[in-house]
């Protein structure tokens, strides 16, 4: 793997038990390059980090969400450990972008994807740019070829750029609609001053789903979850991904693209739980992170705290 990096075990310190009291005493470390993962005997959730912002950097976005996957383990491993035995969370290091080569890193990414996905392990990933959803997708894809993989992204922008040379942070879920018969795209939190005009016919000219973030609120919960629950019956697997730039500013400042108007933390967190709870979902992402901009690690916590959150709701009960 010529863009694999294995993770830096300091990453994961903080506070020490005899009761692995804390997540940094339950994640294991694992070397792709010398270790062969085997398919687990207990649920297991497997972290992978996309160190790049080149697809950022194409889209003319404010780079350093490269540095973001390490900056999100500092947080999470620091956080209270309250899983079982029963529950594995593995750490497999990192897929570097290497002299700016996006599409060697995306398909590195995809063929890791696969491989988790194969070994019934749940990829949890962390960016990096929002071109590691088309990375994601096809790691998905040729897993489960013939099955229909609904996509729901909480996020300010569409990310339906229309492509030239090359793909970019901003055009990951058009590639997706021109390379595959059956494109099912729900955004959530969609914002009118984040995306013009031509970015919203190319969204109902490709019958994409999605709420702006003056109705992706709290107060508008029930509807919310018919229109999650009945995007969600219509396919067979979910892949949920989380751009961090639709929280509003206050909440996460260390993004490419920050907002004021960012939707909340409730409406994220009862999301993600509908989605979990319909045994659908098979992968997630975290993007955008960028640390050079966060404040107080304020953006680099709640990060941890969705991923905390998203194995919370996963666990078999």
């Amino acid at each position: 793997m010529n863009n694999y990096q294995k993770t830096d075990t300091t990453l994961w310190t903080g506070r020490i038990s005899d009761d692995q009291l804390y997540l940094h005493e339950k994640i294991k470390c694992v070397n792709l390059e010398n270790e062969i993962l085997s398919k687990p005997k207990k649920q297991s959730f497997t972290l992978l980090g996309y160190t790049c912002d080149e697809g950022i950097k194409r889209n003319h976005g404010r780079i350093g969400a490269v540095k973001g996957p390490d900056h999100i383990r500092k947080m999470l491993a620091t956080l209270s450990n309250h899983f079982n035995d029963q529950i594995d969370i593995l750490d497999v290091g990192n897929i570097t972008c290497e002299q700016g080569n996006l599409e060697d890193t995306q398909l590195e990414t995809s063929n890791i994807i696969t491989s988790l996905l194969q070994l019934q392990n749940f990829p949890i990933i962390f960016g990096g740019g929002h071109d590691l959803a088309y990375a994601h997708y096809n790691g998905i894809k040729k897993q489960f070829p013939n099955k229909k993989i609904g996509i729901i992204n909480l996020d300010a922008h569409f990310d339906l750029r229309k492509t030239t040379n090359q793909g970019t942070s901003g055009t990951p879920f058009y590639q997706i609609s021109k390379e595959n018969d059956s494109f099912n795209y729900l955004c959530l939190g969609i914002q009118k001053a984040s995306n013009n005009k031509e970015l919203y016919k190319i969204a109902n000219e490709l019958n994409v789903q999605y709420l702006e973030n003056t109705e992706y609120t709290i107060q508008n919960k029930n509807n919310i979850a018919t229109v999650v629950q009945n995007f969600i019956a219509k396919v067979d697997y979910i892949y949920l991904t989380i751009d961090l730039d639709g929280f509003s500013s206050a909440l996460a400042p260390g993004v490419s693209a920050p907002s004021p108007f960012g939707f909340s933390v409730d409406i994220a967190m009862e999301t993600i739980k509908w989605i979990c709870n319909s045994t659908k979902l098979i992968s997630a992402d975290i993007v955008e992170f960028n640390p050079k901009y966060d404040i107080d690690n304020c953006t680099a916590r709640l990060a941890s705290r969705l991923v905390n959150h998203i194995i919370e709701c996963m666990i078999d009960e």
